[in-house]
């Protein structure tokens, strides 16, 4: 079924205006988690699924023809690495997770294509199908393995760091006070050149600030950093978010900065409790790094608890009319929704 004829959802709480948008958009998620449920209990990402057994907590949040209500027309499919494994334990099975990612998108029946530059994108979005960018949560998955092997797996992006510290690095975790060399190590700077060589962004969501900065250094001038998922401290001060300084860091270097719909990330004493926390976050984030630096990276089916409006796949819409009714362009939308993101990914990779 082509956008144009798609019926819009009846009373989901936002206007047409919203709906339509959507579809005139380029609506990329930089960050989501469903390939996790899949792993653990099998759960079918192509199929309509209604919510499970904790609601809008955790997990099922996401599957294909959810999106497909959104017009979500890209998203990165995060592999995340379990760090209690041995170094060549964690290369095998991240290679099992590539193997059924394709799988998923084979069995789309083209409704998926895999994307790992702008141009091959919109080859996804003009035939109709959902743009999926792989990457790594937590870039010790692949410790044991060689740059050539990293680039043969298509991979978009990886996240230096996740919950648990690694050799590359520390996590911005709370745990990183019985940590003495909070920054990068030296094997850490090491994959971030290598990162850089391969064209693959290096994702600083989940580091420690010390690492944060540490990677700055060692990063190529020439192209952008990213953050996939965040809050901000300007909005909620909290160790999962970034300072103003950080925004600013990733903006000057062009990258973009994806904010989080965690509420326990965003929720500050006396704020909203509905979708408006989420753009609370937005809105500082355009004060300080500026509206062409800020994309959305939901986190969905990754653990977290969103607000209950935007809690599925098909409520990316709500997020937009919350926009509109602060009087928002829709310029400033679209880029928010995924033209930053597009143009962010040009600067990486200007041709593939």
């Amino acid at each position: 079924m082509s956008l144009a004829n798609k019926p819009v959802l009846k009373d989901k709480g936002y206007t047409k205006e919203a709906w339509l948008l959507c579809q005139e958009s380029d609506l990329i998620d930089l960050h989501i988690d469903t390939l996790i449920p899949n792993r653990i209990w099998g759960y079918n990402p192509l199929k309509r699924n209604k919510p499970w057994l904790f609601g809008r907590h955790f997990f099922g949040h996401l599957d294909l023809p959810r999106m497909q209500d959104s017009s979500v027309t890209g998203a990165m499919w995060s592999i995340t690495t379990n760090p209690f494994r041995s170094a060549k334990s964690r290369w095998n099975i991240f290679n099992k997770n590539i193997t059924q990612i394709h799988k998923i998108i084979e069995e789309s029946n083209g409704q998926l294509m895999l994307a790992r530059s702008v141009e091959e994108y919109h080859k996804a979005k003009s035939q109709g199908a959902q743009a999926c960018m792989l990457s790594i949560q937590g870039g010790n998955a692949i410790e044991a393995a060689c740059p050539a092997q990293i680039t043969n797996k298509l991979v978009t992006r990886i996240t230096l760091i996740h919950l648990t510290h690694s050799c590359f690095g520390t996590s911005s975790t709370p745990t990183h006070w019985f940590r003495p060399n909070k920054g990068l190590t030296p094997k850490g700077k090491d994959f971030v050149a290598q990162l850089n060589e391969e064209k693959i962004f290096v994702d600083l969501a989940h580091i420690h600030p010390k690492g944060f900065w540490d990677a700055l250094d060692v990063h190529s001038s020439h192209l952008p950093p990213i953050d996939t998922h965040t809050g901000v401290c300007g909005a909620r001060k909290h160790w999962r978010n970034l300072d103003d300084k950080q925004l600013k860091a990733i903006a000057d270097r062009g990258g973009v900065i994806g904010i989080i719909f965690a509420a326990n990330f965003l929720k500050r004493r006396g704020g909203p409790k509905d979708a408006n926390m989420i753009i609370e976050h937005i809105e500082h984030a355009i004060n300080v790094a500026g509206e062409d630096a800020v994309a959305l990276g939901s986190d969905f089916d990754g653990l977290i608890s969103p607000p209950l409006e935007v809690s599925t796949g098909s409520d990316y819409p709500i997020l937009v009319q919350r926009m509109l009714d602060k009087k928002w362009s829709h310029t400033r939308i679209k880029k928010i929704m995924g033209q930053n993101f597009l143009n962010c990914w040009k600067l990486l990779r200007p041709t593939l």
